[in-house]
């Protein structure tokens, strides 16, 4: 890696080798070259005047991209296609003639960019999937074990691990039917011309209009795509990656929601992300435990959610036909979000699989605040045993300030379940309280809503999938 020029962390820190492939120079140079294979043997097979040996020669030289060659008349010519046009024509001199008839440059760029993004999902789709498998494992691993809640960050009914860990999957099934809805109705851009109207193949197939058409469809299904779109101006309608960026910020969202919970509950000592044996926290405090892997992910969220504002308006500002302010902005706002999309559920992966809870922390802090909590049931508790209850709500009152004024202003302890039962007109032991306290009869139905959140909505979503889907989740720095 050179060190004196700029290198995007995104490449050299963050995302996958499958990722950074994908949006790699020979992923789409290659992507070129199939769609002008694709176009000549479309316009072959409706008659236009092209033999099986000058296909042959281009699908010979497919994938060997003569670079130095594009390059060199790169800087004659200033234009991309038209180089690589050039280059692949010393590489094919029978077939010279035939390359790119018809097309204009969008063809193979704005056909290879539906392609990528396309391919781009799918990759991510995959990382969904095995992301939602393992939090599903430990959901279902601590359906039962009760945690407080929190609204507003203040204590409120308790609920379990295990529920808490649903509403981060709940959050991913949205974004993945939203992926999936794209993905059904992913289509190219097909063969339009140079401002959408197929003016340039309707000259070349005579004017016979159904050939042309057929054209549009045959070049669209040999790159396996059943359809394209209906109408488009030089470009598909910028709407799309728009479309697509929303659906990453989606997942960020998602994602950057369950860093935050997990950095809160690794402050509180309750759950803690991976933390490998030779990993230092902090340079100057040496005991520290950063939650850095579920800050990165907040981190590149954040990127992700803004990144979305950049094809937004683009969509909102193109002129007639098409504008090239487009091209510059949309090299780089679509691929680094995809990038730092792919970032982020490596992070999200690594860390699911190496959650640390902590269960007694858990009930401990549970417990100092049940009390509260449950003094309707001791209120109602104490009035089946024959108490006034407008005396009795008055007492816990009184009880419970003074149980707070203890926790906050001496650091103490919360002692409500033994003022009460010191009180005689309650009449009840401390026992009994504690009987009454049980953590496991304030989580309401939260236990089941897992097994039936796991049962009856996730397994047959993820029954769609292959089980053995792999990915690399490793964290590089």
């Amino acid at each position: 890696m050179a060190r004196d020029i700029y290198s995007t962390p995104l490449t050299s820190r963050y995302a996958s080798k499958e990722m950074q492939y994908l949006f790699s120079e020979e992923k789409k140079f290659r992507t070129w070259r199939r769609l002008w294979i694709a176009l000549a043997e479309s316009e072959k097979e409706l008659g236009l005047p092209i033999t099986d040996e000058q296909i042959a020669e281009l699908k010979a030289h497919a994938d060997d991209i003569n670079y130095e060659d594009a390059e060199a008349r790169e800087k004659i010519v200033r234009h991309d296609v038209m180089s690589h046009v050039y280059a692949y024509g010393l590489q094919c001199p029978a077939a010279k003639g035939i390359i790119h008839l018809g097309a204009t440059s969008c063809y193979v760029g704005d056909n290879t960019d539906l392609i990528l993004m396309h391919e781009g999902l799918r990759l991510i789709r995959r990382k969904l999937v095995v992301l939602l498998r393992h939090l599903a494992k430990f959901a279902d691993q601590y359906k039962d074990l009760p945690t407080l809640a929190y609204t507003h960050f203040q204590p409120a009914q308790p609920t379990t691990v295990g529920k808490r860990a649903t509403l981060w999957m709940q959050d991913l099934l949205l974004d993945l039917e939203d992926l999936e809805d794209f993905l059904s109705h992913a289509k190219l851009r097909g063969a339009k011309g140079t401002t959408g109207t197929q003016a340039s193949f309707l000259e070349l197939f005579d004017g016979d209009s159904d050939k042309v058409r057929r054209l549009d469809k045959m070049v669209a299904q040999k790159m396996g795509y059943p359809d394209v779109y209906a109408v488009t101006s030089q470009t598909y309608s910028r709407k799309v990656d728009s479309r697509v960026l929303n659906i990453l910020a989606g997942i960020a969202q998602s994602a950057s929601k369950f860093s935050s919970d997990i950095r809160m509950l690794q402050h509180m000592k309750e759950i803690e992300e991976p933390f490998e044996k030779s990993q230092i926290g902090s340079s100057a405090m040496a005991y520290k435990r950063n939650p850095m892997r579920s800050e990165r992910i907040a981190s590149l969220s954040r990127y992700i959610i803004a990144d979305t504002l950049n094809p937004a308006i683009t969509a909102a500002t193109q002129w007639f036909e098409r504008t090239l302010d487009d091209s510059a902005n949309k090299r780089i706002s679509v691929p680094e979000a995809f990038l730092a999309a792919d970032a982020v559920l490596s992070l999200y992966i690594n860390v699911s699989d190496g959650l640390v809870v902590y269960p007694k922390v858990i009930t401990a802090h549970l417990l100092r605040e049940l009390p509260f909590m449950a003094t309707e049931t001791i209120l109602m508790d104490a009035v089946k045993r024959g108490g006034d209850r407008q005396q009795l709500h008055e007492r816990i009152r009184v009880h419970s300030m003074e149980a707070s004024r203890i926790i906050k202003e001496e650091g103490g302890e919360n002692n409500l379940l033994a003022a009460i039962a010191a009180d005689p007109l309650f009449g009840t032991t401390l026992e009994e309280l504690q009987k009454l306290t049980d953590p496991k009869a304030f989580v309401g139905r939260a236990p089941q809503q897992v097994t039936e959140f796991l049962t009856d909505t996730l397994a047959p979503i993820l029954a769609q999938y292959p089980d053995d889907l792999a990915v690399d989740a490793s964290v590089n720095v």
